[in-house]
């Protein structure tokens, strides 16, 4: 078993008085285990797998070499490195987690890049854990076109249990999948199209692949709804997902209330291309597309920026925003954007963000908001894509001098 110790490494990274302090934490400089040898990293995934610990554990999947998933389990001496999939995959970006088998904890799905067409779900085997021993792999797809590219688990038929949804993106295509009794032993869930077209991509630079999916009350009826590309998605009342366009531009998407109010906000943050960084909000109705408007937080485009979460960071009850940009995303020696950085946009509950930067220079993908550390507030979890990998950072949350902060619900 590979751990290793927690560092005092406390980092300032110029903030002012009553800024959250931060440690950073890096396998560069060895204050956690290495995730392998891939030089690229694809999906990052926060989940407790453990669920007798208070820390949130974390997935990382690679596609270039083995081991294709890898899980950083949280230890008194820091992180210990274990294997969910030893095997070669090549492991798409995204991921989701939910009690497939219904035993009581939390198992994990990712699926095939580009060159490949299935979507997997991998057995957790709590509490019987071996750091060098593979999950039980199941089959959720097979066939049909390649590329599963985020996936999310909501209840958004109403029925009292999620339901797996997922971009399949050489078919162009949102698929929803109830999941099967008996999902140990089926060979394949059932799927139905929800959406299909574009959301999004092709729009000045960018991707050239719908991306992002998140699931929120947007309406503000008490019932979960769907958000990919650049649309929500409301459920009718004959069963058909009506797509709402909110913005030109798809790609990294969340939903919260960073207002007061009935209605959630959405933000929409360019993955893999450039653009703004919009928050939408809608002047009435939220089902009509007219009623949306937006603007952009950052006064400048975001380069690849394939890291978008939200989250109450500092504590005072009101969600924040933490966006990041790739430092290098072609196969090309050195970065591509040098300047790639991180922002932490401090809410007030009004709509009104105060933007800070955390860190400039670092390579960012898929970085996630979670208590890895379980001491009750929101740390950032980070492995850059092709950026001096392989590699994984954290960045402990210390709150501020002026108080203690808490942790989101």
């Amino acid at each position: 078993m590979r751990s290793c110790p927690v560092l005092v490494l406390v980092c300032a990274l110029g903030c002012a008085a009553g800024e959250i302090r931060w440690v950073h934490l890096s396998s560069s400089k060895g204050d956690l285990p290495a995730p392998g040898t891939s030089t690229e990293q694809t999906g990052l995934l926060a989940v407790r797998i453990d669920k007798d610990s208070p820390a949130t554990d974390f997935v990382v999947s690679c596609r270039q070499a083995a081991p294709a998933l890898i899980w950083y389990r949280h230890i008194k001496a820091g992180w210990s490195r274990y294997v969910v999939e030893k095997e070669f995959l090549r492991i798409e970006a995204g991921g989701a987690a939910f009690d497939i088998d219904h035993d009581g904890d939390l198992d994990v799905v990712f699926g095939d890049d580009a060159s490949g067409n299935r979507l997997y779900w991998w057995e957790n085997p709590y509490p019987h854990f071996d750091p060098g021993i593979s999950w039980k792999r199941h089959t959720i797809k097979s066939g049909g076109a390649n590329q599963h590219h985020d996936q999310v688990f909501a209840d958004l038929k109403g029925t009292g249990a999620p339901q797996l949804v997922f971009w399949n993106q050489k078919a162009k295509t949102l698929f929803l999948s109830e999941i099967p009794a008996g999902p140990r032993h089926a060979e394949s869930w059932p799927l139905e199209t929800i959406f299909s077209g574009q959301a999004g991509e092709d729009v000045k630079s960018a991707a050239k692949y719908a991306e992002g999916i998140d699931a929120f009350d947007v309406d503000g009826d008490g019932r979960p709804d769907l958000l990919a590309g650049n649309f929500w998605f409301r459920r009718e009342s004959g069963g058909r997902f009506l797509p709402v366009q909110v913005s030109e531009i798809g790609g990294r998407i969340r939903a919260g209330k960073f207002k007061r109010g009935k209605y959630a906000q959405i933000v929409i943050g360019p993955g893999d291309g450039t653009g703004p960084l919009m928050f939408l909000e809608a002047s009435g109705d939220p089902a009509e597309p007219s009623s949306w408007r937006g603007r952009n937080l950052l006064g400048r485009d975001l380069v690849h920026g394939h890291t978008l979460d939200a989250g109450d960071i500092d504590g005072d009850g009101n969600l924040d925003i933490f966006a990041a940009e790739m430092a290098r995303w072609t196969k090309k020696p050195g970065a591509d954007y040098p300047d790639a950085t991180a922002w932490i946009l401090y809410g007030d509950g009004r709509g009104n963000f105060r933007i800070t930067t955390l860190v400039r220079g670092n390579g960012w993908h898929e970085g996630k908001l979670a208590d890895v550390d379980g001491d009750g507030d929101l740390d950032i979890i980070n492995k850059p894509y092709a950026w001096e990998t392989p590699r994984v950072d954290l960045w402990l949350n210390q709150g501020s001098p002026s108080g203690r902060t808490r942790r989101r619900e």
